[in-house]
C-alpha cells in the first residue's frame, strides 16, 4: 500500500492498523531549534480520544504519544521526528461474525477488490483509529505556526438537521462541551438528536468550520499547487468525509458577481494594508492566501457501522444481511473536529516552508 504520506516541505506519513499492536508517523521538514514535548502533543490527541463521552465511541485508549525521535533537551533537531501511539484496548473478537462479510457504505468491500485482503478487525488501515497520528502530525504544525502568528481552531456547526446559531459563536465555548460547539445554546439540542440516535442504534452526520487566523496574504501556489486545492486533498483524505467547501462553497455557485465581490479598503492601522469588508472566497484568491481569514468547512458522513439489518454481500459474492456489533461513534463527525484542524495546519505549515524557501521570508 502506497500513498500514505502528505506534504511537500513539510510532509508525514503514518502506519498501523486498528487492531495492530499501535499506529505511528514520522513528521520531516520540520526546523530544527523548535521547542517541543510530548505534553504539546498530547493536548490534541486528549481532544481526539474516543471514550471521552457518551456520545463517541466507548473504546478506552489513552492514546499516550512517545516521541522516539527528532527531539533532544526539548527541541527539534531538524531531523525526522517518530511518533508512536501503543493501541491498549481492541476487541477483535467484534468482527469475527463479520469478516467474510461486507458493511455497506464502509471501505470493507473496495480495500477487498483492491488488495484481496483485508484486515477486518474494527477496519484495519481504512479505520480513523489512524487520523491520532494525523493529529500527533498537526500538533507539530501547529507549534511551528504559532512561531509565525497563525491559529487553527476548528468547531460543529451540525449535526444532522441540528445546526448552530452563528449569532451566539463563541471560540471559548468549543473546549467546554464534547460536541466542539461554539454555541452553547445548540448542545441540548445535540444532545437529544444523540440520544435518539443511540436508541435506534443508528449514525449521523455532520459539518464542522475549520479558521485559520494571521495567515499572511501571498501563501500558497498558482494554478496546480494551490492552498486551496491542497486544502480539499488534506480535508477528502480524513475517514469519512464527503464534501469541502472553502469561503462561500457551494453557494458561490448561487451567487451573483457583485453580491460575492469581496471588497477591500486600505487598513489604516497597516502600512499599505488591506482590510476586507467580506470573505466569500474564504482566504484564498487564485490559490494563494489574501490575508483574510481562512475558512473550511467539511462534510462528515454517518459512520458506516450501525447495528440495524441492511442487506450486503459477502466476499464470495452472496447476497449476506448485517448488523455490526461493537463500539463505533453516533457521529464520527465530532471527534472529526481536531483531525481536520491537524490537516488544515499541515497544509498551511507545508505552505509556509515552501514560501520561506522562495522569498527568503521567515
Amino acid at each position: 500500500m502506497s500513498a500514505n504520506s502528505f506534504g511537500r516541505l513539510f510532509c508525514y506519513s503514518t502506519f498501523g492498523e486498528s487492531h495492530g499492536p499501535a499506529i505511528g508517523a514520522i513528521v520531516d521538514g520540520c526546523p530544527a531549534g523548535m521547542a517541543l514535548s510530548e505534553a504539546d502533543i498530547q493536548e490534541d490527541l486528549d481532544r481526539r480520544r474516543p471514550g471521552t463521552s457518551r456520545f463517541t465511541t466507548q473504546r478506552q485508549e489513552s492514546d499516550k504519544v512517545k516521541i522516539l525521535s527528532g527531539v533532544f533537551e526539548g527541541v527539534t533537531t531538524g531531523t525526522p521526528i517518530g511518533m508512536l501511539i501503543e493501541n491498549t484496548d481492541q476487541r477483535s473478537k467484534d468482527y469475527t461474525k463479520i469478516k467474510n462479510t461486507f458493511r455497506p457504505g464502509h471501505a470493507d468491500y473496495t480495500y477487498f477488490k483492491k488488495y484481496g485482503v483485508r484486515d477486518y478487525r474494527g477496519g484495519g488501515r481504512s479505520s480513523a483509529r489512524e487520523t491520532a497520528m494525523r493529529v500527533a502530525a498537526g500538533a507539530v504544525a501547529k507549534k511551528l505556526l504559532h512561531h509565525v502568528g497563525v491559529y487553527v481552531r476548528g468547531a460543529i456547526i451540525s449535526i444532522g438537521e441540528e445546526e448552530i446559531d452563528r449569532n451566539n459563536w463563541d471560540w471559548s465555548e468549543v473546549g467546554n462541551n464534547s460536541f466542539f460547539s461554539p454555541d452553547a445554546a445548540a448542545i441540548p439540542r445535540f444532545e437529544k438528536l444523540l440520544n435518539s440516535i443511540l436508541k435506534q442504534r443508528d449514525s449521523v452526520g455532520a459539518i464542522l468550520e475549520v479558521v485559520a487566523k494571521g495567515v499572511p496574504a501571498g501563501w500558497g501556489e498558482p494554478v496546480i499547487d494551490r492552498l486551496d486545492a491542497d486544502l480539499a486533498k488534506a480535508m477528502m483524505s480524513i475517514n469519512a468525509v464527503k464534501g469541502v467547501e472553502i469561503g462561500a462553497g457551494m453557494a458561490a455557485g448561487r451567487g451573483t458577481g457583485s453580491a460575492m465581490a469581496d471588497e477591500m479598503v486600505p487598513d489604516a492601522k497597516k502600512s499599505g494594508g488591506v482590510k476586507f469588508l467580506n470573505n466569500f472566497s474564504g482566504g484564498i484568491l487564485g490559490g494563494i492566501s489574501s490575508g483574510a481569514d481562512l475558512i473550511v468547512r467539511v462534510g462528515v458522513k454517518p459512520t458506516s457501522s450501525i447495528n440495524i439489518p441492511k442487506k450486503t454481500i459477502d466476499t464470495e459474492g452472496k447476497a449476506q444481511e448485517i448488523a455490526t456489533q461493537g463500539r463505533h461513534d453516533p457521529c464520527v463527525g465530532i471527534r472529526a473536529v481536531p483531525v481536520a484542524e491537524a490537516m488544515a495546519a499541515i497544509v498551511l505549515a507545508d505552505h509556509f516552508l515552501q514560501h520561506r524557501s522562495r522569498s527568503g521570508i521567515f
